[in-house]
């Protein structure tokens, strides 16, 4: 197997163009250096360097070798970056973004769970909507973000690196006492003519329930709208209207609310994970990922 410190040699005798330039660099002796590449060139079987007026350079077997140094030195920082930080001998900073749903109840529990384990990395929360958090993921603003997407939507999120987390179903919520909240085989078109409360209309999610009524045969009579999920439960229960509200945010019911499955299916949005495009994900991402997964797990066994 070749030895990484001394491929690190050759690299920087290449990098360097002398032995003794290297030498200075690595803060080695110059015979140090000599006896490291000699030693690399018995380990491959070939020569990897040759000396004229102009310098050192690298053999053809020498630049075939050297092509891979690069990502083997990578890869070596990578495995080393992440045992550290599951180790927690390492510190820096993690920031996470979240939409609200899943900010009161996916995120809280993963936040203490990460705190507890690893107390010395600065942990950081930002929240707004996917469509809003995925251009400053992309620009480095965050590390790592709770997302969703509906059928359709996926084009707001090109160029990240994504991990499926859960299905989160858009359920029906009543008032109470409303006829349609004894019926057991609910369906979309059974909501045709009611008064509908809903997230603002720009919002990803009142976009797909006014395609998914328009599929059922209907355009909703959207009388109320707010993007705050227990203003939409508080307008339910008082009768004004009926919701479709996703299962996350629907943790906490309030009184006077019935909350039904839709026959044959609910729609459904897809809650993942992602990354941005360029490589380098910081080491405590990969451990927050973990505890996220964990937690959606959990969640989806509390159904």
């Amino acid at each position: 197997m070749l030895s990484l410190v001394r491929l690190r040699v050759l690299s920087e005798v290449v990098r360097c163009g002398s032995f003794s330039t290297a030498a200075d660099a690595l803060d080695y002796t110059q015979s140090a250096v000599s006896q490291a590449v000699a030693r690399l060139e018995a380990e491959t079987g070939a020569k990897l360097l040759v000396r004229d007026r102009r310098g050192v350079r690298p053999t053809a077997a020498g630049a075939a070798l050297l092509a891979h140094a690069d990502g083997i030195f990578a890869q070596v920082q990578a495995a080393e970056d992440d045992l550290a930080a599951v180790l927690g001998v390492r510190g820096g900073r993690l920031r996470i973004a979240s939409f609200a749903s899943a900010g009161s109840t996916l995120i809280p529990q993963a936040v203490a769970a990460f705190r507890r384990l690893h107390p010395e990395v600065e942990l950081s929360l930002g929240e707004g909507e996917p469509e809003e958090i995925a251009p400053r993921l992309r620009a480095g603003e965050f590390d790592l973000a709770l997302l969703f997407e509906f059928p359709g939507q996926e084009h707001h999120f090109n160029g990240l690196i994504k991990q499926s987390l859960l299905h989160d179903p858009l359920w029906v919520a009543l008032p109470v006492h409303h006829q349609l909240a004894r019926k057991h085989d609910l369906a979309l078109p059974d909501l045709q003519g009611e008064d509908w409360v809903q997230t603002s209309a720009r919002s990803a999610c009142a976009q797909h329930v006014v395609t998914v009524c328009r599929e059922a045969g209907f355009e909703p009579r959207v009388s109320f709208e707010s993007d705050d999920y227990d203003t939409v439960q508080g307008l339910v229960a008082a009768g004004v209207g009926v919701a479709l509200i996703p299962r996350l945010a629907l943790s906490r019911r309030q009184p006077g609310l019935v909350v039904r499955k839709l026959a044959p299916e609910n729609p459904v949005r897809r809650v993942f994970l992602a990354t941005g495009p360029e490589p380098g994900v910081v080491p405590a991402a990969h451990v927050m990922l973990s505890i996220l997964s964990q937690r959606a797990r959990e969640f989806i066994a509390e159904d």
